[in-house]
């Protein structure tokens, strides 16, 4: 493997280095190989090592790189596109929802953001369902979905069984509500400590979290948050899925 030495930029010495390792990537490694170690990397570019982490961070964020410990950083697959469609218009838990419920808990304990949303007073007892998606074997989303007590009553009758059923019942329960309809925001973030272990990443991992309201009745009936894996899946929304978020 030869040297290449950067030339002097006007832009940062650490962006200019990712667009060259990309296209390296490109011509001279495959799926899966293992990259030359920082030193070696370093050398051949002629950075600093501090330079050439930088560089690899955001290739790991663009979802170019895998750099897990023990094994080294790995030049990883294409992205799996994961369709976020609001035409379907429907609560979660619907038919052909790509979701699957885990557990369920009713507590007065909500993180403010998700309060103002829903516009629930302190005392109000909100069910949490947590929920996981997989596509092809792997799982790639986490999420957590928020609905007030007092709009899904008949969940109370299921309070001894088991947090799955009471997941289930939830779920059953939105989907006799009349769906007024439905807004979205997606931003990029790191990965909870919770949501890490569920998605098989290290806390603090780059996700894209994406956060739904559910209107029903003229006001917020639920609210999801859905936390992605930036570094294997790209959103794509609409029926013919041609937006793309951080595309590959």
């Amino acid at each position: 493997m030869g040297t290449t030495q950067l030339e002097t930029v006007p832009e940062p010495k650490y962006w200019h280095l990712k667009t060259v390792l990309s296209e390296a990537l490109d011509s001279e490694f495959a799926v899966g190989e293992v990259l030359p170690n920082e030193r070696d990397l370093a050398a051949r570019f002629g950075v600093a090592r501090a330079t050439l982490r930088q560089a690899l961070e955001q290739l790991e964020l663009e979802g170019r790189l895998h750099r897990r410990r023990g094994v080294g950083t790995t030049v990883a697959p294409p992205r799996v596109g994961v369709a976020v469609d609001p035409a379907r218009h429907t609560w979660p838990g619907a038919a052909g929802d790509d979701w699957q419920p885990v557990d369920a808990v009713e507590t007065e304990a909500v993180p403010a953001p998700i309060a103002r949303l829903l516009e629930t007073a302190p005392g109000d007892r909100v069910q949490i369902v947590r929920r996981s998606r997989v596509t092809n074997g792997q799982p790639v989303a986490a999420e957590l979905l928020y609905v007030p007590s007092a709009s899904v009553p008949g969940c109370s009758e299921v309070a001894a069984v088991s947090a799955q059923s009471r997941a289930r019942a939830v779920l059953h329960e939105l989907q006799g509500l009349e769906l007024e309809g439905q807004d979205r925001t997606v931003e990029l973030g790191s990965a909870r400590a919770e949501d890490a272990k569920q998605l098989d990443r290290l806390p603090g991992a780059p996700v894209l979290v994406v956060t739904t309201r559910y209107f029903c009745a003229g006001r917020t009936t639920a609210v999801a948050v859905s936390t992605y894996r930036a570094d294997t899946c790209r959103l794509t929304f609409g029926e013919s899925e041609a937006v793309a978020l951080l595309a590959g």
